[in-house]
């Protein structure tokens, strides 16, 4: 079941009818749960038993986990010393600390053996499971965020936050169909209190949710499909692609990536609002930012969230010094590329990010010795370089992360320059698919850029935006150039690979 589609529309409205007609909350979970199993059974029905049995396990396991840190009945006794005491108290740490890496090592051996099964079959026996040509996927969809959301729970109940009893409760948490493919990346704690003050929408929150819903439908149906077009041939010919190709395909897929995964999480926050529920923002502005670490405090916002939280500080953080600093920020950032793939194209794209950032906190500190440097990088042309270097860097490591296969990524790499384009490339690609010139296809990726600088100027600069009337009024414009505008058969989002 499709986001932008008729079935998600009529699906979402079904649902809604009965929730709010239902007075109880355990009714409304039941609803939300039953709903969300529909609609995953819509895309990968094989992979419920699953997604089920995990939510099961690691509600167990929280419960067992999140028990009270102190030993128990020995507790109770007046008798017992002080000493004897924090003995046993030590003895539950422990227990609890093994508990907590058992789920760990669980969840993480269950994305690895799907991230990593095909790969193992294919070298070793020489049978691919999935491929481009089949229906069936050996991966099944949104299992990375699943699995980060579970390993987010345990730790937070290991480190004092309460754990729930209440399976129906975290089950309607685990899947609920607007974040269960493709995040964002939600806590638990954060939407059990919402469960628990569930009430109507007021009439702005669902002109908000309506409004969330039919922009994001315009990023993903609209703008990302359409660029996607271009992408997809231009890297799909890549010995006929010339380098000026390359470099627009490149730039056309770091908006088309932006706008796809964007557009998707509007759509999926403004479905939860309709829920009473509000999910996590996970875009704010990135490729506005001057700095990678900025990027990644404005890039899936909720992933970096979780990396830095779950990753970055158990490692140590900044608290011990420059170098492991910077050794922690390139470890993180290659189980980032991990995490997304088993390709070594992921790797690579995480080892880019992972030197950046090292490079930025190298800089930071040759700033704080030469004064000159720190006010190069405050003046007007020194931002600017800033964000020309960043957007640059994130921009060509995009490469990887669209063609993981090195091979192609790196023939790529060396076609950006003095490549000449075949004679039939720019026929068949900008004339009969596209119907536009290469200049004019320019003109469209900088009309996109600087329509997303107007915004962003708008939103983060002078804090205006629309008001409530005025995104009523928009919404069913939204709607109706989607359904005039958007490419037949619509790609799937990207982050359903991950």
């Amino acid at each position: 079941m499709n986001f932008i589609s008729i079935f998600y529309g009529l699906f979402l409205l079904s649902v809604l009818g009965i929730y709010w007609s239902l007075a109880k909350q355990k009714l409304r979970l039941w609803t939300l749960l039953i709903a969300s199993l529909v609609f995953y059974a819509s895309l990968h029905v094989q992979y419920i038993p699953l997604l089920l049995a995990l939510t099961f396990i690691n509600f167990r396991l929280g419960l067992e986990i999140g028990k009270n840190t102190s030993p128990g009945q020995p507790s109770l006794d007046y008798e017992i010393s002080h000493e004897e005491w924090q003995f046993s108290q030590v003895d539950w740490n422990l227990r609890r600390r093994k508990l907590l890496w058992v789920g760990i090592i669980l969840n993480v051996i269950i994305l690895l053996g799907f991230k990593y099964l095909p790969i193992l079959f294919k070298f070793v026996f020489h049978i691919a499971i999935s491929s481009p040509d089949s229906s069936f996927k050996f991966v099944p969809l949104g299992i990375s965020f699943f699995i980060f959301e579970c390993i987010a729970y345990l730790i937070d109940v290991y480190r004092g936050a309460p754990a729930t009893d209440q399976f129906l409760k975290f089950a309607t948490y685990k899947l609920f169909f607007a974040k269960l493919i493709s995040g964002p990346i939600t806590r638990y704690h954060n939407l059990a209190i919402q469960f628990n003050t569930l009430h109507l929408p007021t009439p702005d929150q669902v002109t908000e949710a309506l409004w969330l819903i039919a922009r994001g439908a315009v990023k993903k149906g609209i703008l990302a499909d359409q660029l996607g077009i271009f992408v997809d041939l231009c890297f799909g010919n890549l010995q006929r692609a010339g380098s000026i190709d390359l470099w627009l395909a490149t730039f056309a897929y770091g908006l088309q990536l932006y706008l796809d995964f964007n557009g998707y999480v509007d759509i999926a926050r403004g479905s939860a609002l309709l829920f009473g529920l509000v999910l996590p923002e996970n875009f704010d502005f990135p490729y506005f930012s001057t700095n990678i670490a900025e990027f990644w405090r404005r890039w899936h916002i909720t992933l970096g969230d979780w990396l830095r939280n779950y990753l970055y500080f158990p490692l140590g953080g900044s608290r011990r010094g420059l170098a492991r600093t910077c050794w922690n920020l390139l470890i993180v950032m290659l189980i980032a590329g991990i995490w997304h793939g088993s390709a070594m194209g992921y790797v690579v794209w995480g080892a880019i990010h992972g030197l950046a950032l090292v490079v930025h906190r190298l800089t930071g500190a040759m700033g704080d010795r030469f004064e000159n440097l720190k006010q190069f990088w405050q003046n007007p042309l020194g931002i600017f370089v800033a964000w020309l270097l960043t957007q640059l860097m994130v921009f060509t490591s995009w490469i990887w992360f669209r063609l993981p296969n090195v091979q192609d990524s790196f023939l790529v790499i060396r076609h950006l320059w003095g490549y000449p384009a075949d004679e039939q490339f720019a026929q068949k690609v900008y004339v009969e698919a596209l119907n536009m010139s290469q200049y004019q296809l320019s003109w469209v990726l900088l009309a996109i850029a600087g329509f997303m600088g107007v915004v962003y100027v708008f939103n983060r600069k002078l804090k205006l935006e629309f008001h409530w009337p005025v995104k009523l009024v928009f919404v069913p414009l939204c709607f109706y150039a989607v359904w005039l505008l958007a490419p037949e058969g619509s790609l799937p989002y990207i982050y359903f690979d991950f």
